[in-house]
């Protein structure tokens, strides 16, 4: 006879209290604070402007990053939303321009595109809900010029088969990385892939500073004009008003400069990063483990579980009518767990809920990027069910974050909270 459910007066399966999903947060500590008393001591917060003797926080993170990742050059900015936005008008991505995004993701992927004055383009997810590489060959027109692939959730995309398609139709790729932190695909860092990857550190993350970004890249001249948009004061050159090195090294571009208590906090934080990863990957399998074989679940399937940067768990239901019910039981049992997609329930990870995109919504009335004349093609439309299988997936699922500050212990109560809903409920 199975147990009765908490939710039904019986005994709870795990007691106890969940923990946020801060991993580099709840991390903050000494190292933290030692490397911004330093700033504060020097009493510079700008990175341009210490004295030699006072080397910048930033420029040291910036080096640390690139060799961690092992990729040519690395650029701090201040969110991963400007990662993004730099990263595509590097790339040459422009007015007339489409660029394709996947439909599960937070929306500062779809809004850099716009704000980058190219036209976004929705794609499927598959069932590793991540980008669909089938479908991004069938919305790849003679205007694309570039994808955005999300490791979502801290899983890798396919990216063999993108790489395969960017090549094939001659497009950039930029990866956004702000979910998978630390995560790889075969033995390779996620990010270092495509064209470009962007980072977040923004306080949910991997590791943070409460905000913050970075842009990598193997290209000098991405990584140039990268340099260039980001800093249109022109401060990281020598000379800043020497003349330009090669046509198009010069533009008009914004300021997302990271400061240097920022760099400061982010520095003491990448130290922790590898320890963070594994204690997430660690406690993401010990629950695997536990519920691989229960009846009425179906794990998400991942492109390459090795490279999962471990930050969820998430599992499908046969029927979208159970999930809520599902969850309601998992919370009285004491399991932090959530539904992704419910119509009802606005959620900006999800296209359907981008009304502002959907309804071509701009802050001035011209309606740009949709009404640029430079965009050759077809009108690109939306609709809340233009990607029906994005939205059947996410119908399905259960998502349970897994921190690194769980216990075995923890993880064992998860387990069998999960073991002891499914009897009843899935």
């Amino acid at each position: 006879m199975n147990e009765k459910l908490a939710i039904h007066g019986g005994p709870k399966a795990k007691t106890t209290p969940n923990i946020s999903m801060y991993p580099g947060g709840l991390e903050i500590g000494e190292e933290e604070k030692k490397q911004v008393l330093e700033v504060l001591d020097r009493k510079y917060l700008f990175r341009y402007y210490g004295p030699k003797e006072y080397p910048s926080k930033v420029r040291e993170l910036e080096t640390k990053f690139a060799e961690k990742l092992g990729v040519k050059y690395a650029l701090a900015v201040n969110s991963c939303t400007s990662a993004l936005i730099t990263a595509l008008v590097a790339c040459g991505v422009g007015p007339g321009d489409e660029v394709i995004v996947p439909g599960y993701t937070f929306f500062a992927s779809c809004a850099a595109v716009v704000a980058a004055k190219a036209i976004p383009v929705i794609a499927e997810v598959d069932e590793t809900l991540t980008i669909d590489p089938d479908d991004i060959e069938k919305k790849i027109t003679s205007s694309t010029k570039a994808i955005i692939v999300v490791h979502m959730r801290g899983v890798p995309c396919n990216m063999d088969r993108i790489m395969e398609i960017a090549d094939k139709h001659n497009l950039k790729v930029v990866e956004d990385v702000a979910q998978a932190m630390g995560g790889k695909y075969k033995g390779k860092y996620l990010g270092t892939f495509g064209d470009c990857g962007c980072y977040s550190f923004q306080f949910h993350k991997v590791i943070t500073a409460g905000e913050g970004g970075m842009v990598v890249t193997n290209d000098q001249k991405l990584y140039d004009r990268c340099m260039g948009y980001h800093d249109t004061a022109a401060c990281w050159r020598p000379d800043r008003f020497a003349e330009e090195r090669y046509e198009g090294e010069l533009f008009c571009g914004v300021n997302y400069r990271m400061n240097e208590l920022t760099g400061a906090v982010m520095l003491a934080q990448l130290g922790k990063l590898d320890n963070l990863v594994s204690l997430m990957q660690r406690n993401q399998k010990r629950i695997i483990e536990g519920i691989k074989n229960t009846k009425g679940i179906k794990l998400r399937p991942v492109n390459d579980s090795e490279g999962d940067a471990g930050i969820c768990i998430m599992f499908y239901l046969d029927n979208k009518d159970k999930v809520q019910p599902f969850v309601e039981a998992l919370r009285a049992e004491g399991v932090s767990a959530a539904g992704v997609f419910n119509s009802g329930i606005p959620d900006w990870h999800i296209y359907a809920h981008w009304k502002h995109v959907i309804e071509k919504k701009t802050p001035t009335p011209e309606g740009c990027p949709w009404t640029c004349p430079y965009h050759k093609g077809k009108p690109v439309e939306y609709s809340e069910d233009m990607n029906p299988n994005t939205l059947e997936y996410l119908s399905r699922v259960v998502h349970i974050d897994v921190p690194p500050q769980l216990t075995i212990e923890d993880c064992d109560m998860i387990v069998k909270g999960i073991n002891k809903v499914a009897a009843e409920l899935a």
